[in-house]
């Protein structure tokens, strides 16, 4: 019997409509990552040198639009540091025009990125890697809150330390309210309450008192604009997209779900275009705060990425004076222990890595080394990854091995090539045949190998030169189908003479 109209309707609903406590999760883990955004977003504001106010219109167009053209669930995109720094030097050249006409023209550059398949590329990236990226991520997140417990009152360090403690031990207890939040609330009231002089939210600077309104960017719309803003747009686009679907991905894994890093790639692109529109400085996925809603907080869906955006305005412009006394503290406590749970400890226990191959361990230093050596993340992602790339063809190439067999009369020789035959494996091939000493007739046993490129072709054609010169003759017999027609198509071919 099929489902009535009315039961299919249910089912079309998202979770968090059908099931309360889905959103009660949503809500409060929109709450939490909200107010967690709010010194992020003013840090990353000094960091590209505008007002505070250009970084939290981000944070809220980004995170509000992402909710609703994003590919991946529940990851937050906001204002952020790897983009911040992108675009500094042409806001300090230049002025906040360009820098926002960058923001939308890097929108237009993702849309096209990811229409032509960039997220595909993502396959190409090694588990080592993501490794690295994640540890240095944790790193990177623990260093930015050290400045927060530098030179500061005493009484910031026992504020510091009872939210930890709540953290780690209220969810034990229960778990209907994100202990994040109820940290923050306990620290700001214990501080308003008893007067307590300690760095708040309002000391990073004033937070916006109205929405933002659309408008187009103030420059010259003349070819040496484009020119002057595209270098940073396309670098910002790059970054961003890198960064995004490596959180993505890094959600997928913890969540257990599939994404779609294509929608998420042209989302990044429409939403970094609707913050242009409306003043804002960019942005991109923020794993930090990715983390605090999916995995301390527990969201799932859509609305605690819409919510984080909608309460960051609504903190901003109806609660600001309530917002701006929040503790420091509190807020730090809560980024250490994302820290905490972000680093993937298991990837260097002892037992790990006895067990892990050398260059495993080697690409996850080397990433993590890059990352926190530059502050950017793009930049550890490409290394670690050209580095397993390396090794690994390194490795692949010791595998391709030459066996010789003369018949019993001496009249042939057959040689077994075994392994993969690529531009490395190929380059000793030519070099593993006795040109000299064989007999008339060679015979060449491609059965157990694999033709995958140019380089490897132009081999075998080398290796049937050098011997029907000294009037032998070669066959090469065991090509698979696609070995096979790379060789038709390229053999004789490559070169001149």
């Amino acid at each position: 019997m099929s489902p009535s109209p009315a039961a299919r309707l249910r089912g079309l609903r998202p979770d968090w409509l059908r099931d309360p406590r889905v959103w009660r999760t949503e809500v409060l883990a929109g709450l939490v990552v909200a107010l967690a955004l709010i010194p992020e977003a003013i840090s990353f504001s000094i960091i590209a040198g505008v007002d505070p106010a250009i970084g939290l219109f981000a944070s809220f167009t980004m995170a509000v639009t992402i909710s609703i053209v994003g590919g991946r669930r529940a990851m937050i995109s906001a204002a952020t540091g790897a983009v911040a720094l992108v675009i500094a030097p042409l806001n300090r050249e230049h002025g906040l025009g360009h820098l926002v006409a960058a923001v939308i023209l890097a929108g237009v550059f993702q849309i096209v990125l990811g229409a032509l398949g960039v997220a595909r590329l993502m396959r190409f990236v090694p588990r080592s890697v993501m490794v690295g990226f994640v540890n240095s991520l944790a790193i990177l997140i623990f260093m930015a809150q050290v400045p927060e417990m530098h030179d500061v009152p005493w009484a910031v360090y026992p504020l510091l330390a009872g939210g930890l403690v709540l953290m780690v031990f209220l969810p034990k207890v229960t778990r209907a309210i994100p202990a994040p939040l109820v940290s923050i609330a306990a620290l700001t009231a214990v501080t308003v309450a008893a007067g307590i002089a300690v760095p708040t939210v309002g000391d990073k600077g004033e937070l916006p008192s109205s929405l933002p309104v659309p408008s187009l960017p103030d420059v010259p719309f003349t070819m040496d604009t484009l020119t002057t803003i595209a270098p940073y747009a396309l670098a910002m686009a790059l970054v961003g997209l890198m960064e995004s679907l490596m959180t993505a991905k890094l959600v997928d894994d913890i969540t257990d779900t599939h994404s779609s890093k294509t929608r998420e790639s042209i989302g990044q692109g429409i939403a970094n275009i609707v913050t242009g529109f409306l003043g804002g400085m960019g942005g991109c996925a923020m794993i930090g705060q990715t983390m605090i809603n999916v995995k301390v907080s527990g969201a799932r869906t859509r609305l605690s990425t819409f919510l984080a955006g909608s309460f960051l305005m609504v903190l901003c412009i109806v609660f600001g004076p309530l917002v701006s006394d929040i503790p420091m503290a509190a807020l730090v406590a809560v980024m250490v222990m994302v820290c905490f749970a972000t680093f993937d400890w298991h990837s260097i226990a002892p037992r790990t890595l006895r067990r892990m191959p050398a260059g495993e361990i080697a690409v996850m230093v080397i990433t993590v080394t890059c990352v926190v050596g530059t502050h950017n993340l793009a930049v550890g992602v490409v290394v670690g990854s050209v580095t397993a790339m390396v090794i690994f063809a390194r490795r692949v190439a010791h595998l391709a091995h030459v066996t010789p067999v003369t018949a019993p009369d001496g009249a042939s020789v057959v040689y077994t090539v075994t392994g993969e035959l690529f531009f490395a494996s190929s380059n000793d091939l030519v070099g593993q045949f006795h040109y000299g000493t064989d007999p008339d007739v060679v015979v060449i046993d491609l059965s157990a190998a694999h033709v995958w490129d140019a380089s490897s072709v132009a081999a075998l054609d080398a290796i049937e030169t050098k011997y029907r010169q000294r009037g032998k003759s070669v066959e090469i017999i065991g090509l698979n189908q696609p070995s096979a027609h790379l060789h038709e198509k390229l053999s004789g071919e490559l070169t001149g003479h």
